[in-house]
């Protein structure tokens, strides 16, 4: 017996103005471990199906009464055929937004060490440190196994829950060790990282500071991202997503109010959470996602990170 769904944001009862809903689900989900080799993105997928639509298309597919998933899908004989059907059918309905999980964890670094943390982080709405995020990434994937060590070093600096002794000074060793291994813009990037900012970031990460971000959640700018895709025009957006443990009700409100304008109107409207295996909706956009996600993976460097 399934525990019942979790999480969450209603929306107002009458909502005025363009309204649209869309369905949404992720593949690539690796929790915390944004390092993982196998799944280096998250795809999030959104689509303004009805329900009678999204049953339509998968009966092009079910070959069983049972949940429909990308990899069953993908991996058939019929597979070219299936998804080049699938696609054209979602032309102009759906999208999906692809999330480098490495460059998250840049984008990270620079938000909250060298500026002021916000839910806006990591989407089109705070560009502010971008240019320095992109200069350290591209800088340190050359730098060999300083890198890795560094990303890793950040991680279990903010991974608070299971955080790992001396982790602040583990931490900035690590910066010093691949200050000396990149050419000075990506040095003087680095230079910037106070200990104090440091030590003070983790204190605040102990005492749930509200203006922060989860540290390790690119699933929250995935969706901010497709929310802010379907809301061009000033329409409102209504999701109704797969269960995710991610999508607190204390994040989305967060996030719903990073994603406020001036009069006070937020392009998040309100989120539900669904059973995928009971909305053929979360179940397509699943499909979708999956299809992007096992895309990227066979042609990575067509895809720049988000």
């Amino acid at each position: 017996m399934r525990t019942p769904l979790q999480g969450g944001l209603l929306a107002p009862g009458a909502l005025t103005g363009a309204v649209v809903e869309i369905a949404c689900d992720e593949s690539g989900f690796s929790g915390t471990n944004l390092l993982h080799p196998g799944m280096p993105v998250i795809a999030h997928a959104g689509v303004d199906l009805a329900v009678d639509e999204a049953v339509t298309l998968l009966s092009r597919f079910r070959r069983s009464p049972h949940e429909l998933k990308s990899g069953g899908l993908l991996r058939g004989p019929d597979a070219a055929e299936a998804r080049e059907w699938l696609l054209t059918a979602l032309r102009g309905r759906a999208h999906v937004h692809l999330v480098d999980k490495e460059f998250f964890l840049v984008t990270r670094v620079v938000d909250l060490l060298l500026g002021e943390p916000s839910y806006a982080d990591g989407t089109r709405l705070a560009r502010a440190h971008r240019r320095e995020a992109e200069t350290l990434h591209r800088a340190g994937r050359a730098a060999g196994a300083g890198w890795h060590a560094f990303l890793t070093a950040f991680t279990d600096l903010v991974r608070v829950k299971r955080r790992v002794p001396g982790a602040v000074d583990r931490f900035l060793r690590a910066r010093d060790t691949l200050i000396r291994a990149v050419p000075e813009p990506a040095a003087a990037v680095l230079a910037a990282i106070e200990p104090g900012r440091t030590r003070d970031l983790l204190r605040r990460l102990e005492d749930d500071d509200p203006a922060i971000p989860p540290p390790l959640e690119p699933l929250l700018p995935a969706l901010a991202e497709t929310v802010l895709t379907w809301a061009a025009g000033g329409r409102q957006v209504v999701v109704t997503h797969d269960e995710q443990s991610a999508l607190t009700a204390t994040r989305l409100r967060r996030l719903q109010a990073a994603l406020t304008d001036d009069s006070g109107r937020s392009a998040l409207a309100g989120l539900t959470m669904a059973d995928s295996r009971a909305d053929p909706r979360v179940q397509v956009a699943d499909l979708l996602a999956g299809i992007a996600r096992r895309a990227h993976a066979a042609t990575p460097a067509a895809a720049a990170p988000e």
